[in-house]
């Protein structure tokens, strides 16, 4: 050590009395005595204390490598704690009610005649994922791509929900209370029953239901929501038309309702627009950046596309037939014409394909306002053209930007599609697209790949994913609604 060899060098103090005293080791002793055992007390602690720090120096190196592998290693099983303090910041705290099975998974043993149009028994298979498509991507993990129904979201939201870091199980500690009830499938199952109070009966009971519960009370279910799969459309009967009356029902008024589409004139300001599912539901932040570069990466040799097939009703007609006749008439449009019968276009994969290939995707309503292929196309990093304000812009607030809506998307007044008295239509939309420049197109492009996490309804068995969902979206919004009722 540097303060040893200090201690016996030429210039020591001690070194300069040797001379005088070391004929007898008895005189030499006594006399440096004092001075010597400080010194050598100081050097003996110094030298401890150096070799004390240089060990504690090496170990520390060693334990910081250490806990940082043990860091990796744990992190999987500390998922769930991290996710809680990430996505439940501010005392946000959910409960998930435990329902009579009539409500929710009661419905699904008799799958097969829940939609009077399609056996759901393979769409509410695993959790309402649907089935696995293994053959997605050759560099997919196969469990993360289902053929996933496009009315199946209430289904899904109450697979995370049970599952997710801000649920908490006892009611005390809650304050949004979420009731999972599958008020789609139920509507669904009865829409050709001429008996509308069969059609009304579990909607009915599900209002008594909560009604009985002291949490209700507290608030008056103010903060309750409840998660539709369907259009609110098929919820708000009027007389004797289409549809149950579970929208109509004053307690259920008083709720938070989540459905694939609102309507854009409700006064009672209840329901909230969240995205249809699509067939990606990802564990990882990672697997989902992964399908992200490869969007950015896709070659895109169609200016435009669309994917969908003729309608009934005047007006529903004239703008899909339009979009049929310009899109057929283009060399730079790829038409994937839905019909009756096996077709590509019900098959996710080719969907995708075409989507992921296109610069552009026409988005026109469907049998209402809104449909699935708008979140199909930004899954494929496809800039979606719509034709009305109610498909996007008036539905899903929490979910799209507010402000300028040119960032991530067109919009084309469907009546600038529509002849005058027979004369040539007004606007082309392959015109319409082909002047949009190269560098906006870009960044119109990479606005609509960043959503796609916020729009993705994650697979339920995820629990850190690293990014937020569209169920954390919706949580996020409804506690902030929660704090700006002040309830």
């Amino acid at each position: 050590m540097v303060v040893k060899k200090k201690s016996i060098s030429s210039a020591s103090p001690w070194s300069t009395e040797k001379g005088k005293y070391s004929k007898t080791n008895e005189i030499h002793y006594s006399f440096l005595k004092p001075q010597l055992r400080h010194a050598l007390l100081l050097c003996f602690l110094l030298s401890v204390w150096f070799v004390i720090l240089r060990c504690f120096l090496l170990s520390s190196s060693t334990s910081e490598k250490n806990i940082e592998k043990i860091n990796v290693d744990e992190k999987a099983k500390t998922t769930s704690k991290s996710s809680a303090i990430s996505k439940c910041e501010g005392g946000m705290s959910v409960y998930l009610y435990d329902m009579p099975a009539e409500f929710n998974k009661g419905l699904l043993k008799d799958c097969s005649h829940l939609n009077a149009y399609t056996d759901m028994c393979p769409h509410v298979a695993n959790r309402g994922l649907g089935q696995p498509l293994s053959s997605m991507v050759e560099s997919a993990v196969a469990t993360t791509w289902f053929a996933t129904h496009q009315f199946i979201a209430e289904m899904i939201f109450h697979a995370r929900m049970e599952n997710h870091p801000c649920r908490v199980l006892d009611p005390i500690n809650a304050k949004l209370f979420y009731v999972p009830f599958y008020g789609g499938l139920d509507a669904s199952s009865k829409f050709h029953d001429a008996n509308l109070t069969a059609r009304d009966e579990l909607a009915v009971r599900l209002a008594d239901y909560l009604r009985s519960k002291p949490w209700w009370e507290r608030h008056h279910g103010k903060d309750h929501f409840l998660v539709l799969g369907r259009t609110a459309w098929d919820f708000l009967r009027r007389s004797n038309d289409f549809g149950n009356s579970l929208l109509n029902l004053p307690h259920v008024q008083n709720m938070s309702v989540l459905t694939v589409e609102r309507n854009p004139w409700d006064l009672v300001h209840n329901q909230h627009g969240i995205p249809y599912p699509s067939y990606f539901h990802p564990y990882t932040s990672h697997q989902m950046m992964t399908w992200q570069s490869k969007m950015r990466q896709s070659s895109r040799p169609h200016l435009f596309s669309f994917i969908g097939g003729p309608r009934r009703g005047v007006e529903k007609a004239a703008v899909r037939d339009e979009l049929i006749r310009q899109c057929s008439e283009s060399g730079r449009c790829k038409l994937l014409k839905c019909g009756k019968g096996p077709s590509k276009c019900h098959s996710p994969i080719e969907v995708l394909k075409v989507m992921s290939q296109s610069q552009f995707c026409l988005q026109a309503p469907g049998d209402s306002f809104t449909r699935r292929s708008t979140f199909d196309s930004v899954l494929a990093g496809c800039i979606p053209v719509f034709f009305s304000p109610h498909t996007v812009y008036t539905q899903y607030e929490w979910f799209f930007p507010a402000g300028d809506a040119r960032e991530y998307s067109v919009y084309i007044d469907e009546n600038a599609l529509k002849t005058e008295n027979g004369s040539e239509r007004v606007v082309s939309i392959e015109e319409e697209l082909f002047k949009i420049e190269r560098e906006k197109v870009e960044r119109m492009r990479s606005a609509v790949i960043n959503l796609i996490p916020r729009l993705t309804y994650a697979h339920p068995n995820a629990t850190d994913l690293g990014f937020q969902d569209a169920v954390d979206v919706a949580l996020e919004a409804l506690w902030a609604k929660r704090l700006k009722l002040n309830v």
